[in-house]
């Protein structure tokens, strides 16, 4: 049977990653991501070098109103979802004090990172739910949340807490979809080498040279994406959103 893959945020990072490591793993890819179109052609040539199919769909995951439309032209596509990667997000539009974090920079974390995420997953999941439960084929949630999900990074509070309550989400949907034999699972990537941690690079790079990891080195979208692909693949069994935690060692606590 044809197995599908929604990947939001696909186009770059952790979330291209993904969508190559689900194709190698068998999984056709509904990339959804904001208009990227350069490096979404390259990615769908990449999953179709695979042998898997590949579509591009254009959404900005906090305009909700935009979801059932771009869901419904997945289905049709494809027939059915088996796995949704929960990869898109933002962070803070810049770094500062805690006391002067806006309205706006806090409404776009949460509408981005957590409303929209939910609503979109949602949306997927009355589907899963909906659908009698494949013969041998694992049906799968994976939300990609943060080290900030637990860690507090007081330079970038609206993150945090986008994060954290994200993480909470996966707890409750584990919960909700357990009985229509969805696994859901969550990711919490460290210090990964993306565009979105380029900027905080010459911070972390000293940090991570004096030790602040048991593994001393930026960890890679490709070290994420190995983890995702065993939770699609239904490699961990009898676990339900436990954080699996990327991070080389970044959350160990020591004394």
């Amino acid at each position: 049977m044809a197995r599908t893959a929604i990947v939001t945020g696909a186009s770059r990072g952790i979330g291209r990653a993904v969508a190559l490591a689900l194709a190698q793993e068998g999984f056709d890819i509904a990339a959804v991501a904001l208009p990227d179109p350069q490096p979404m052609v390259a990615l769908g040539g990449e999953v179709t070098a695979l042998g898997r199919r590949f579509e591009a769909y254009e959404l900005d995951i906090g305009e909700l109103a935009a979801h059932g439309g771009v869901l419904e032209r997945i289905l049709a596509a494809f027939g059915s979802v088996e796995c949704l990667v929960n990869n898109a997000g933002v962070s803070v539009k810049a770094r500062g004090d805690l006391l002067d974090v806006s309205p706006e920079s806090f409404d776009r974390c949460l509408d981005i990172n957590t409303r929209g995420t939910f609503f979109f997953t949602q949306a997927v999941a009355r589907r899963m739910a909906a659908a009698a439960p494949p013969a041998d084929v694992h049906r799968s949630i994976v939300f990609v949340t943060s080290s900030n999900a637990v860690m507090a990074s007081v330079e970038r509070g609206e993150y945090c807490l986008s994060k954290t309550a994200l993480s909470m989400a996966a707890k409750l949907f584990a919960i909700r979809m357990a009985k229509h034999g969805v696994g859901v699972y969550e990711v919490q990537p460290g210090l990964i080498m993306t565009e979105m941690t380029a900027p905080s690079k010459a911070k972390y790079d000293k940090l991570i040279a004096e030790g602040m990891l048991t593994e001393p080195r930026w960890g890679e979208p490709g070290d994420v994406a190995r983890v995702v692909r065993s939770m699609a693949a239904g490699l961990l069994p009898y676990t339900a959103a436990q954080a699996v935690r990327v991070d080389g060692g970044l959350m160990l606590g020591r004394f």
